[in-house]
């Protein structure tokens, strides 16, 4: 049977418990887009409110994440235009009726909502990605490190050094 993948658990990673929701909830979604054994394990840790610290599933995770940024990125874009849009209707429509004005300025304040919302997942996520990229360094770094140790270990075993015996007689001289 294969040993557990190392982990930590990801109310130790210092996040509220919001984000550490939104973690669990993503981690099991990257999980379960990837399809594989490690994603599920990933999954499994998820679900035990655990970061497993394997390069693939850390991979999978900061993929993922990168994928939500740039999905919250297109979305506060679009909302910022819609409010730029809504903005600039106000302005040309200041001699309209006042019932469409106020019904402007609630679309207004809905999409700014909105934008608020999304500013807070992406800090969220970013935090949360910016963690997990930080795991993932050290692991690849332990990773190499076990084997510069390994191959240095191997090396050294290769190379034995004999000691030179003497070919004469039966007893050993020293030099003082």
């Amino acid at each position: 049977m294969a040993s557990p993948a190392p982990s930590v658990p990801d109310t130790q990673l210092g996040l509220t418990a919001d984000e550490i929701a939104l973690l669990r909830h993503h981690q099991s979604q990257a999980a379960a887009n990837a399809g594989s054994n490690s994603s599920r394990a990933a999954s499994r840790a998820s679900s035990q409110g655990l970061l497993l610290l394997d390069t693939t599933s850390l991979a999978a995770l900061g993929r993922h994440f990168d994928h939500l940024i740039s999905q919250i990125a297109a979305r506060l874009e679009y909302l910022s235009e819609q409010s730029a849009i809504v903005a600039q209707q106000q302005y040309d429509s200041a001699g309209n009726a006042i019932a469409m004005a106020d019904a402007e300025i609630a679309r207004f304040h809905e999409i700014l909502r909105q934008i608020d919302e999304l500013e807070l997942d992406f800090d969220r996520i970013r935090h949360i990605r910016d963690i997990v990229r930080g795991y993932r360094q050290r692991v690849e770094e332990m990773e190499q490190a076990v084997e510069r140790g390994a191959s240095a270990h191997m090396s050294g075993s290769r190379h034995r050094h004999r000691v030179p015996q003497e070919s004469s007689g039966s007893s050993r001289r020293h030099r003082r």
